[in-house]
């Protein structure tokens, strides 16, 4: 299906609606064509916060103005979408960001006047606006506020036929994700109508969704808007001087036009007429030429690198040959020493054979000896005398056990009597305290005297309680709760006073305040010291955990605390009388105690006294026995002693024999290890021989040799005679270096490639001289195997070095040839293009003209020279204009940037700035878009300037759309086509209230037949 071209045609803006733009609301906004209409706002402290740059900067992106970039996607159109953070105060939690929305706009015939209202609209409650009619009066007005519509089975707010020349709605449906814009449209006139914002934003959804696709089975997007919609003609130009677009052209009305620079004031025009497009195209042609230079440079530099690496190449295959030949000479070298090494091998082995056979008969030697020994030993060692001298050590040690035993058991006896006769005497003293009692009256007295001391104990300890509290207390009043605090601060030279000392609490109050309120920490152990010397306080109570330090500079705390009181002269007095009355109790009851004390002392002694007499009678009976005991121990002991005297001769003879032969036997096993020794160390040598034939690997260096031992000899006896004499390690380290220098020849760079097999052997070889040599064969063998196969690689490649010098200077010839053509298209295209502008801006110069004549002036033009194209092909052409104008009738021209008064320099820019829309529009319905339209204009020119671009527009059939501020809107009401106030009263409000619309003029007929079909109301009810 090919796509369609062109579809709204002549036709013009009559109405636009948002819906999830920014914050305006969903209601649909009419507007008059070819006249100046303005956009004022109400937000809730002035004018701004209303939407008033984002209900422009939506007309602009609907009319295709090429700012937004639509060849690259329009992304920044995306940025239009209600924001819930930015919308309220606390938007982003009642509300949720829009991630799609969009920009419904109605196009008619440009001379469409009315529509015929829908069958089932009512009349207006109000009736017709009052005053003249439009076809007869040129200043009537009429306001039309929309209110909320009513309910519609369609959806849609009124009908228009379906003919061919009717009116069309188009819609652009803009997402937060890619595709950033899609475009549908229908004829006729199809809007979302619903009685609430959300209803409306959910009927949209449902529009869009019945719209037939733009583009057979997707939707036009971004980049073929303004073609499909507008044929690729220009409709809209604008000034956004606000952040809704990521760029912002200069703005010719948004400061004095002689504080702005040639350059910026040329950046306007382009921006306004289209010529960013013609600028951008030179700035390729430029690019195309520099790359081509660059390609051209480029193939020199490639022609003069590959002779370099060339040169290298060749240079590498030259050490490549040497390589061959050093490993070649490090292989011989690798030979010599393999028959050196074997050679070397043989004639040591030949030694070590006859040390072999001297050691195995040493070893045989020394197993005899220790075999006469050892039958000398076990002669010796029969065990005849040990079982005698066993028999006599158990006899003797019996006897002198029971011996042993006898004496303790005498000694314990005569200790025993000792004790007892020792315990008489004191018996016999104490005895005499009794005075004739005996135990049990002597018990009975001691009870009745306890029972009266324990009841005097019991008074006395409560006595000693109440006097240390009344003690304490008394300390407490005269030291202070924090006594311990003022010691230590003193005893290091820090004055301080307690807390509480320096608090009086009245009378009626010390029982509130005395233990619940003041006693305790932290004010028990507060002290006040001064701020200056709060650290040194704080040093001084390290040792006293718990202590408050109070300053000027705050409360510190000394780690932890443990127990208070007020009023220092009342607690002092009150404190020494109780401790005086409780002092005088104690005495009273230590004298009560120490009478007790001393009844129980005497009870005590009688019952001792008694008891020592029932004691002393037993102690006289067990003496008696003790002393028959000890007569019969000393009978027996006197029998045993010849015994024991004649076993202790008998086992000393024995034992004497028994030493005498172990000594014999001790001095043979000397002899014994003595010959095993020898024999070990003659075992140790052979085995020492023998791992020493083994380690030198005969038969495995005659393999390494390929031969026989009289081979490897006659090899060597072949050699010159500087060589021969060569030791193994010699031809090692000779055929280590010239490998190492092959092996760089080959490899001569240290991160150069190295084939995987030799790279692993190479990698294998580190370590120690025992590991290369192990691999020197194989990595030699590898290396070698590279060189072969490389060298009919580098015969090759000195062929294909020729070849590629002849090749690359013919590039390089096509390549300066290919510079010098884009040279010379380049400078064909910027005249092409320098004529191009010219004929803009010409046309910008004569419409510049025609209005400055027409408007009061005596003639305007600009001048342009054509500057040099930049050398940076990055660098924008960066064009000058200077607007001129005559000042009088007659005269010549003056530049813009003389000093004038401020009205001509105002009028002088509003008439640039339509003569570049004019001059860009092409003959069709061209929009220009204005922020802050006025903002740089002084009171008594304000009016002026906006009658002027009513006027202008009115004229030549160009739609001015101008937000303004609030110091605006007396100068704009009157002198306007079409007046447009967007309303929001609060900030906690996410969307504005509906909009207030006021035609004028002739355009108020068109107003009000729009109003029928985008203000439907409920039955009964109407525009206001």
């Amino acid at each position: 299906m090919s796509q369609m071209e062109n579809v709204v045609g002549d036709r013009v803006l009559i109405a636009v609606q948002a819906v999830n733009i920014s914050r305006l609301s969903t209601h649909p906004v009419p507007t008059v064509p070819g006249t100046l209409i303005v956009v004022a706002g109400a937000g809730p402290k002035d004018s701004n916060g209303a939407g008033k740059s984002s209900f422009i900067a939506s007309i602009t992106a609907l009319l295709g103005d090429e700012q937004w970039r639509f060849a690259s996607g329009a992304k920044a159109v995306s940025e239009l979408l209600f924001n819930a953070e930015l919308a309220s105060g606390a938007g982003a939690r009642q509300w949720a960001s829009a991630d799609h929305g969009y920009i419904v706009g109605v196009f008619g015939p440009p001379g469409l006047d009315s529509f015929a209202p829908p069958e089932h609209t009512p009349e207006p409650a109000t009736g017709p606006a009052t005053g003249p009619t439009a076809e007869s009066a040129t200043e009537s007005a009429t306001e039309l506020t929309l209110t909320e519509d009513g309910d519609d089975e369609s959806g849609e707010l009124f009908e228009v036929p379906d003919t061919s020349g009717g009116a069309v709605t188009v819609w652009l449906r803009v997402n937060q994700e890619a595709p950033h814009l899609e475009i549908r449209w229908r004829e006729g006139v199809h809007l979302a109508a619903s009685p609430s914002e959300a209803e409306r934003v959910a009927r949209a959804d449902e529009i869009w969704a019945s719209l037939p696709r733009s583009a057979g089975k997707r939707d036009v997007v971004a980049r073929d808007l303004t073609k499909v919609l507008y044929g690729d003609r220009v409709r809209c130009v604008s000034f956004l001087s606000t952040s809704v677009r990521s760029k912002v052209a200069t703005n010719l009305l948004s400061q004095p036009l002689n504080e702005i620079s040639p350059e910026r004031v040329f950046e306007a025009i382009a921006a306004l007429t289209g010529l960013d497009a013609e600028l951008e195209q030179e700035r390729e042609a430029r690019r195309d030429e520099h790359a081509k230079r660059v390609r051209a440079a480029q193939a020199a530099d490639r022609l003069a690198e590959f002779e370099v690496e060339s040169k290298a190449l060749v240079g590498t295959f030259d050490r490549r040959d040497q390589a061959r030949v050093r490993l070649a000479e490090a292989l011989r070298c690798w030979r010599g020493r393999q028959a050196r090494k074997l050679a070397d091998a043989a004639a040591k082995d030949e030694l070590l054979a006859a040390d072999l056979t001297r050691h195995r008969a040493a070893g045989e030697s020394a197993a005899e000896a220790v075999a006469l020994v050892k039958a000398e030993i076990t002669t010796l060692g029969e065990d005849t005398l040990d079982r005698q001298v066993s028999q006599a050590r158990k006899e003797l040690a019996a006897l002198q056990s029971r011996a042993t035993k006898l004496d303790a058991d005498r000694a314990v006896a005569e200790n025993s009597a000792d004790e007892l006769r020792a315990a008489i005497p004191a018996l016999e003293e104490t005895r005499r305290f009794a005075d004739g009692r005996d135990v049990p009256a002597a018990e009975g007295e001691l009870r009745e005297t306890r029972l009266r001391l324990n009841q005097a104990l019991k008074a006395l300890g409560v006595a000693d309680q109440e006097v240390s509290s009344a003690q304490a207390a008394l300390d407490d009043a005269e030291g202070g709760p924090a006594a311990a605090q003022l010691d230590a601060l003193s005893a290091a030279g820090v004055g301080a006073t307690g807390l509480l000392d320096a608090l009086d609490v009245a009378e009626q109050a010390r029982d509130a305040a005395h233990p619940a309120g003041l006693r305790g920490w932290p004010h028990e152990h507060a002290v006040i010291v001064d701020a200056g010397r709060l650290g040194e306080a704080a040093r001084a109570l390290a040792e006293l955990p718990g202590s408050v330090l109070v300053s000027s500079a705050g409360v510190s705390v000394v780690g932890a605390f443990e127990g208070v009181a007020t009023g220092r002269e009342a607690r002092i007095k009150a404190a020494g009388q109780r401790l005086n009355r409780a002092e005088d109790a104690q005495e009273s009851a230590a004298e009560v105690v120490r009478e007790a004390e001393e009844a129980v002392a005497e009870a005590q002694r009688r019952l001792e006294g008694a008891r020592a007499g029932v004691r002393l009678a037993e102690l006289e009976t067990k003496l008696a026995e003790r002393r028959e005991r000890l007569v019969g121990l000393n009978a027996a002991i006197e029998e045993l002693a010849p015994k024991v005297a004649e076993g202790e001769r008998q086992a000393g003879a024995l034992d004497f024999r028994a030493r005498t032969r172990d000594m014999e036997i001790e001095r043979l096993d000397g002899r014994r290890q003595r010959h095993e020794a020898e024999r070990a160390q003659a075992r140790e040598q052979e085995a020492k021989v023998t791992a020493e034939r083994e380690a030198l690997r005969l038969d495995a260096l005659a393999a390494d040799w390929g031969g026989t031992v009289e081979t490897a000899r006659e090899w060597i006896q072949a050699l010159p005679e500087e060589e021969r004499p060569r030791a193994a390690e010699e031809w090692w380290r000779i055929a280590e270096r010239h490998f190492d220098q092959a092996l760089r020849d080959t490899f001569p760079e240290e991160d150069a490639e190295i084939p995987e097999e030799l790279a692993f052997l190479l990698s294998e070889r580190g370590g120690s001289t025992a590991r290369e040599q192990a691999t020197f064969a194989a990595v030699c063998g590898a290396l070698a195997s590279y060189l072969r196969g490389q060298e009919e690689y580098e015969k090759h490649q000195r062929r294909q070095i020729e070849a590629q010098i002849v090749s690359r200077q013919r590039d390089l010839s096509a390549a300066a040839r290919g510079a010098e053509e884009a040279a010379q298209s380049t400078a064909v295209h910027r005249a092409a293009r320098t004529a191009a502008i010219k004929a803009r801006l010409t046309r910008v110069a004569e419409e510049f003209e025609k209005l400055d004549t027409s408007y009061g002036g005596y003639g305007a033009t600009l001048e342009f020279p054509v500057p040099p194209a930049p050398a940076d092909p990055e660098q924008r052409w960066q064009w000058r204009v200077t607007p001129k104008w005559r000042r009088g009738e007659g005269q010549g021209f003056v530049p813009y940037n003389r000093r004038a008064n401020t009205a001509l320099m105002d009028e002088k820019a509003v008439k640039l700035v339509c003569a570049a829309a004019i001059a860009s529009s092409g003959g069709g319905h061209l929009c220009l878009v204005l922020d802050e339209l006025g903002r740089n204009l002084g009171k008594e020119h304000r009016r002026e300037a906006v009658a002027l671009f009513r006027r202008i527009g009115e004229t030549y059939g160009i739609t001015v759309i101008g937000a303004l501020q609030d110091d605006m809107e007396p100068y704009a009401i009157d002198a306007c086509g079409q007046y447009v106030k967007l309303r929001r009263s609060s900030d906690a409000m996410p969307y504005n209230e509906p909009p207030v619309i006021v035609g004028h003029d002739q355009h108020a007929e068109r107003v009000r037949a729009l109003a029928a079909y985008v203000d439907r109301g409920q039955v009964g009810e109407g525009p206001v």
